[in-house]
């Protein structure tokens, strides 16, 4: 299956379909610049969804430890959850890189990692590397548990609710950050709020739900900032919670989902926390990664410096 594996360091998973098709028209460019730094590496195609976890799974047993997700933060997750659904080796031997090619790039974002591919690369070269945390959220998919491991934002409510409109949209292949912000706008008007338990660390708080973010990262949706103060290192999750504002409030108040100043917002709170429940009469929809999920009663625990990611620029502590 994987030919020569002693002289190549790094696998390449690809997704083909990231970025409106960019993966596969790209791919050339990308490989020439891979080959311009003298990275050795063997890759792999996606060629469906979940694809990149069993890669993964695949990878590990033939001895990669290393690996580079070319496409967006949907597959950069699944390579996440095959690392951490793998029984051959503890996650934190395996490294992680990203060059970009996905339409919100928001976990690249965070570490200078850009999208254009010869610095993207060159990132890679420098090898510049840090111990990151991991998220990972129970929920329900039906009457079935299941579970979900993510390395950016987790979210429930609304957010899952625009998430779930632009994934069924990219899927007949249309996206972009205009598709995300349309869904933003038009989901908020038939978007009704959830009265929800939250449990934080044992704190329980009752919410009139509009959305729950539950961050390791500090962006999600193309650049928007809801847990603008995570860290990926400091082995807690971010928790914004926004509590009992309506959709015209929301509307108005748009710009500070993208300007950092979420928590200033009287109705908007922040918690630090190991973990956190969340429980509702109504269901509410869960993403992770802007991976579509299931619902709640859902569960949101971290796993501290858990895998090694190379970054372009750190966050400090």
């Amino acid at each position: 299956m994987y030919q020569n594996i002693d002289q190549k360091e790094w696998l390449v998973i690809v997704n083909p379909n990231a970025g409106k098709g960019r993966g596969a028209k790209d791919w050339d460019k990308i490989s020439v610049i891979l080959k311009k730094e003298n990275l050795s590496f063997a890759v792999k195609f996606t060629e469906r969804k979940g694809h990149a976890i069993i890669l993964t799974l695949e990878a590990i047993s033939a001895g990669f430890r290393k690996i580079i997700t070319v496409g967006g933060d949907g597959t950069l997750n699944e390579v996440v959850n095959g690392v951490f659904s793998n029984d051959v080796c503890p996650s934190k031997e395996i490294s992680l890189a990203l060059i970009p090619v996905g339409t919100g790039n928001d976990w690249g974002r965070m570490f200078g990692i850009p999208l254009n591919y010869e610095i993207a690369v060159k990132i890679i070269r420098d090898n510049k590397m840090m111990v990151h945390d991991v998220g990972l959220v129970s929920y329900y998919d039906g009457t079935e548990k299941k579970k979900r491991y993510f390395i950016n934002i987790a979210g429930l409510g609304f957010e899952s609710v625009v998430v779930r409109k632009t994934n069924l949209q990219k899927e007949k292949g249309h996206g972009g950050k205009l598709i995300y912000f349309y869904n933003l706008l038009t989901s908020l008007l038939s978007y009704n709020n959830t009265k929800a338990e939250i449990i934080i660390d044992g704190e329980i708080i009752h919410a009139d739900v509009f959305s729950v973010n539950i961050g390791n990262g500090r962006y999600c949706g193309g650049g928007m900032r809801q847990t603008p103060d995570a860290l990926p290192n400091d082995g807690l999750l971010d928790v914004t919670i926004i509590n009992g504002m309506g959709k015209f409030e929301i509307i108005r108040n748009l710009k500070i989902l993208y300007d950092g100043t979420i928590l200033n917002h009287p109705k908007i709170d922040g918690y630090k926390c190991k973990s956190i429940k969340v429980s509702s009469d109504s269901i509410i929809y869960t993403e992770a990664d802007g991976e579509s999920l299931g619902h709640t009663p859902a569960e949101f625990s971290i796993i501290p410096a858990s895998i090694n990611i190379i970054y372009g620029t750190k966050i400090i502590q």
